[in-house]
């Protein structure tokens, strides 16, 4: 146990670095001074009629020596303060400073100061621990009780300072409770960075790289001064150590903020409030934490929010989320992220972005294992509804809903955009693949225009794919529409009384293929059954499975002709035919998301090699490489969308009747998502329990408007008829 010690007078003011950790001919402000930019006029020490006003206010010091202050003092605006080691003021003029309702006058009253250096015009009221910090100019520090930094801080990054036990470095346990995923935190690192890091745990070499090229990335001396960039507002707050905070900050009435860097900005400026705990973690920029939020051993992308009592441990939360009232422990989280709700809970996960965590739910429960070394990974798009639990190990494809329920056993859901259901009664689980775009286009539709509409971010290092229909979801739906033709054909052969075992499953696919570009009314019958998607010996029943595998084909038509209008919108020199011969090759099968950002297996693999080689030997060389494929990645996503046309067109390279018939499909897929966008709004207009709660129709008109006064239905329907030209003038355009 730790015993509080008696300190000579020597060491109480001197002692801050041992000095063994002090390069040879440095002092212990070495690292200070590097820190710092002097005034214009330099410091000089204290006049005698100067120390004599101080003395006057009832400010103490150990020394007058050590303090020192620009050529604007007024040491009248210094009242009551105690000062030991060596303290820098700035300008200190005879004006106030005003954040919201908070008028202050600058000038230092009521404080213990030690060894820091305040920058020009500061107000620094009532703070009763100051130690080791560098401010910046025009910062309000008012009623605070400690804010000290150690010679060891580290400010939230995963390294060790020099003669530190390697035991001390933190880690994030992401993605399995283990810690078997652990990796370092550093500032600037994003989800991509976490992902490429944990995922790929099992390439060592690459682990060990990064782990050395992130101890290298800040400087493992000791004596670094915690710091507070211009602008900032803190007040009413407990325990502030070992922090790194950025400019126009705003915290108010923190409880601990402790080794934390939290980045900010004049463009992007943070804001930490009331009861607030942080501890061992990176805040990113624009960021807003709340009411009595708790985070501990956490990095938390740019423009991102936690608030009413969210608890975040051991999880990296990507760009652009917000998490309210709920827990999340050991979890990577990729952008775009919605989680609401007292009793919302996430556990040893991996959510790939664009999700939402209803209330109620609960993902990742232990109870069907021994150990806790289980995890679930879900697509971009994931929506568990309310009151919904799922266990580990769990996976699902891009834009999976659940609808609610326990779910007993572990799931592996391949079909994207479909619809979960445990259905209690007949004990079965129902899938309804395709769901989304058949039942829900309103919400589908504005996704991608949510994402993007609401990304704020000024500082933007993690690129991310807002399109819903991107090479990722597209994949799956091919995937997905080769599941449904085997899946049908055996189907229909146990219908048949026939043995499927005689079956290849080239055979099964060339079977249901015709079956589900046949008869509706045929596969309507039949009682389609998936496989390998729970871990139980109960049916998986498909519904609608023929509707489904059209509007899979549909969604790929939508994708590759939307990026071939893209295209050609800005190359109009070009005809479709061009495309035919620049496009052709293999299409690319495998796409990472890395942590929003979508690139091909292959260029993941050589990231890593380059990695594993010393050729990418810095973050910032690495944040580079991904900027460089983000750069070729439309023409990349603009050939995989010609080629996954080719896939549903069965042919090698598309002819101009293909394209004429790729016009014509898209002109029909135009007009059904404009009607669809409508269609599914409008339920909410004529459902009549949802009318019920209103006394008339004027009273609903007022609260929710109309059907065409709703601006995204509006949207659509002018980017429809927009896309609608534009597709008969490629007519014209196909030779």
């Amino acid at each position: 146990m730790e015993k509080v010690t008696l300190l000579p007078p020597e060491k109480l003011f001197d002692g801050w670095i041992d000095p063994c950790y002090l390069p040879e001919g440095k002092d212990k402000y070495y690292l200070r001074n590097r820190q710092v930019k002097a005034p214009v006029g330099g410091w000089r020490h204290l006049r005698s009629d100067e120390i004599e006003s101080l003395v006057r206010n009832d400010n103490t010091a150990a020394s007058w020596d050590t303090i020192w202050v620009s050529d604007e003092f007024t040491p009248s605006l210094i009242k009551n303060n105690k000062f030991y080691g060596t303290v820098r003021i700035g300008r200190v003029s005879n004006l106030g400073l005003q954040f919201h309702d908070l008028r202050l006058p600058c000038g230092i009253t009521n404080s213990s100061i030690h060894s820091c250096d305040i920058g020009d015009d500061c107000a620094i009221h009532d703070v009763h621990y100051l130690s080791h910090y560098i401010i910046g100019a025009r910062c309000m520090l008012f009623n605070i009780q400690e804010m000290a930094t150690t010679d060891h801080a580290k400010f939230g990054n995963g390294i060790v300072k020099d003669g530190e036990d390697p035991g001390v470095r933190v880690r994030l346990e992401i993605m399995n409770e283990t810690g078997c995923r652990a990796v370092n935190p550093f500032d600037g690192m994003i989800a991509a960075d976490a992902y490429l890091w944990a995922k790929y745990v099992d390439d060592r070499v690459m682990c060990d790289t990064l782990a050395k090229i992130t101890q290298e990335s800040v400087d493992s001396h000791r004596g670094y001064y915690g710091t507070v960039g211009e602008g900032c507002v803190i007040k009413t707050s407990q325990i502030i150590k070992d922090a790194k905070i950025g400019p126009s900050c705003y915290i108010k009435g923190a409880s601990k903020l402790k080794n934390i860097t939290i980045n900010s900005s004049d463009k992007e400026p943070s804001q930490i409030g009331e009861n607030v705990i942080l501890v061992n973690g990176i805040v990113g920029y624009g960021c807003r934490i709340f009411y009595s939020c708790t985070a501990v051993k956490f990095v938390i992308g740019n423009n991102s929010n936690l608030k009413y009592g969210a608890r975040m441990i051991n999880s990296v939360l990507g760009d652009n989320s917000t998490i309210s009232c709920c827990e999340v422990l050991n979890n990577l989280i990729f952008p775009a992220h919605e989680q609401h709700h007292n009793n919302s809970f996430l556990i040893a996960s991996c959510v790939k972005g664009q999700s939402n965590m209803a209330a109620g739910a609960t993902v990742g429960s232990n109870h069907n294992s021994r150990t806790n070394d289980n995890e679930v990974v879900a697509g971009r798009g994931f929506w568990p509804g309310l009151c919904t639990s799922i266990k580990h190990s769990s996976v699902f494809a891009s834009y999976v809903l659940l609808s609610k329920g326990a779910y007993p056993a572990e799931l592996n859901i391949p079909l994207p955009f479909s619809m979960l259901s445990n259905d209690e009664t007949k004990g079965e689980l129902v899938v309804f693949p395709a769901f989304w775009w058949l039942r829900n286009m309103y919400a589908l539709a504005r996704n991608s225009w949510k994402y993007a509409t609401r990304d704020k971010r000024v500082t933007k290092v993690q690129n991310i794919e807002f399109d819903t229909y991107a090479p990722d979801s597209m994949e799956e739906a091919i995937a997905a529409r080769k599941l449904l033709e085997i899946w049908t054909a055996k189907a229909w052969l146990r219908s048949e009384n026939k043995d499927i075992r005689q079956y290849s499953e080239r055979q099964l696919r060339e079977l249901g293929a015709g079956l589900l570009e046949g008869e509706e009314s045929v596969v309507e019958r039949l009682e389609v059954l998936g496989e390998g998607m729970e871990k139980s010996s109960r049916k998986v029943v498909i519904r609608f499975p023929y509707k489904a595998y059209h509007a899979y084909g549909d969604m790929i038509i939508h994708y590759a002709m939307s990026n071939v209008l893209s295209f050609l919108k800005h190359n109009p020199q070009l005809s479709l035919m061009d495309l035919s011969s620049k496009l052709k090759g293999r299409r690319q099968r495998e796409w990472v998301n890395l942590g929003g950002q979508l690139m091909s297996a292959s260029d993941v693999d050589r990231l890593r090699k380059d990695i594993r080689e010393g050729k990418l030997s810095s973050w910032k060389q690495i944040h580079k490489r991904y900027d460089d494929i983000w750069k070729r990645y439309p023409k990349d996503k603009l050939r995989h969308a010609y080629l996954s046309l080719c896939f549903v067109f069965k042919t090698k390279s598309l002819t101009a009747q293909d394209w004429m018939r790729a016009v014509s499909e898209e002109q029909r897929i135009q007009n059904y998502i404009c009607s669809q966008v409508r269609i599914t709004r409008e339920k909410d207009y004529e459902n009549p329990f949802r009318r019920a709660t209103y006394r008339n129709e004027d009273e609903m008109i007022a609260a929710i408007g109309t059907l065409d006064d709703n601006s995204f239905v509006k949207q659509i329907k002018a980017q429809s008829e927009e896309n609608l030209s534009l597709l008969e003038e490629l007519k014209s355009r196909i030779n």
